[in-house]
């Protein structure tokens, strides 16, 4: 498992392909691989949406992460987990968050995988800030899945 929170762009694919290559032979035991990337859209709440600010508490968020990680790894057979989540200035377009879930069967790698996504979109400790056409504004609640 390894979860990561980081203030620089990154590129989900590359950043899963690199994970995959470390795990050398052991990639051989999945046979399921689920996946989600969260992108920062242009409009929100029916406002165009220039960038934003996502601000965190460090530390407490890794920690309510990986605590997600281990509840999913609590209830389904995961053979692997990796959670990337930016923090910073974004801008749209940009990636936000890689959640990538490795298993056995394919039905446990997506239950996991939307597991993991709607809790840390729920009880992560991460704040935006939007900047929209009349200023700025902070997002009080998340949208549904």
């Amino acid at each position: 498992m390894t979860v990561t929170v980081c203030h620089i762009p990154f590129s989900p694919y590359a950043e899963l392909e690199a994970y995959q290559q470390l795990m050398g032979d052991e990639v051989r035991r999945f046979g399921a691989t689920a996946i989600f990337v969260g992108t920062m859209r242009d409009l929100n709440l029916g406002d165009e949406v220039t960038h934003m600010v996502l601000e965190h508490y460090p530390g407490m968020t890794e920690r309510q992460l990986e605590q997600i990680v281990a509840e999913a790894q609590a209830r389904w057979d995961l053979l692997d987990v990796l959670v990337i989540h930016r923090v910073g200035e974004i801008t749209p377009g940009d990636s936000i968050v890689l959640v990538a879930v490795w298993t056995l069967h394919r039905g446990a790698a997506f239950e996991a995988c939307r597991h993991i996504i709607e809790e840390l979109k729920h009880t992560a400790p991460f704040w935006k800030k939007e900047t929209v056409r009349d200023g700025e504004r902070w997002v009080e609640s998340n949208t549904k899945g």
